[in-house]
């Protein structure tokens, strides 16, 4: 029995819809998300911003040579609306840092269907992992990165005592904010490097030994990567750097460890279906 076009489109119709809905549904879900941890980061965005100064207060007192606790630091704002719409962009960065679990679990649900079972339980842990890398990224700038970034920024000023023309950092929120948040971004999404690579190795197009061997061109795309996509300044872009060589060489031993799983499973699947064929 043949089908006319018009039947096929009307067969089709009816799942295509189908998915619209359920992505309106979770876009509902993530929105809703996003808006509650909008309110509830605008509601103490003032300290949130108050421990992101920390790094800055710290560096400052370590290369001025001044206890912490005696440290009296002014950041200045030079507009009358910045410091809210600052807290606005504040309030909406933490947002998205706070429900990152829950946009990649509607990603991952809206997916899953498509999967097959043994597909979906390879694809979970990496749904762990992903959060967990992403945290970490933001972790290890505002512990690490920034803290170095500050006081190498701090060691450019130039003071005198009696004659010559002192140069000092002056610091506006505006432009420290965006610099911590463009750092934790990159850095964050960097760190995803190895749930990127561990996915291609279990669906098979990316082997641990090819990787290997091609460490020398991964140094030189690291080094051009850190370079674009972090501010001008030589720390930043060696951290990363060196952040990202480190996680690529532990994702080739996550690899060969899959891999070896894989093959593993293989030789298994091949015995048991000789034994059946006997």
């Amino acid at each position: 029995m043949s089908h006319s076009p018009l039947d096929e489109i009307e067969s089709s119709r009816a799942p295509l819809l189908d998915h619209l809905i359920e992505l309106r549904q979770r876009l509902i879900i993530v929105i809703a998300a996003l808006g509650a941890g909008f309110l509830a980061c605008f509601f103490v965005s003032e300290w949130i911003f108050q421990v992101l100064l920390l790094p800055y207060r710290d560096a400052w007192a370590s290369v001025h040579d001044t206890p912490v606790e005696a440290t009296e630091l002014t950041a200045n704002f030079f507009s009358p609306l910045e410091m809210f719409f600052l807290r606005l962009k504040l309030a909406l960065v933490g947002a998205i840092i706070l429900t990152f679990p829950v946009i990649a679990w509607q990603v991952y649900g809206f997916v899953a269907p498509g999967l097959y079972k043994n597909e979906r339980g390879a694809f979970a842990p990496f749904l762990i992992l992903s959060p967990v890398l992403f945290w970490s990224g933001m972790a290890f700038v505002y512990y690490f990165v920034l803290p170095m970034v500050m006081r190498f920024s701090l060691s450019q000023e130039q003071t005198y005592v009696g004659s010559g023309l002192s140069v000092e950092l002056l610091l506006n929120v505006s432009d420290y904010f965006n610099l911590i948040t463009t750092l934790m971004l990159v850095f964050g999404a960097s760190f995803q490097m190895p749930v990127l690579m561990m996915l291609l190795s279990r669906a098979g197009l990316l082997k641990a030994d090819t990787l290997l061997k091609g460490w020398r061109f991964a140094v030189v795309a690291v080094a051009l990567f850190a370079a674009f996509a972090t501010p001008p300044d030589p720390v930043s872009q060696i951290l990363l750097g060196s952040a990202l060589l480190l996680l690529y060489f532990i994702s080739i031993g996550a690899m060969k460890l899959i891999e070896a799983g894989q093959a593993k499973r293989d030789a298994q699947a091949a015995e048991e279906e000789a034994g059946n064929s006997e």
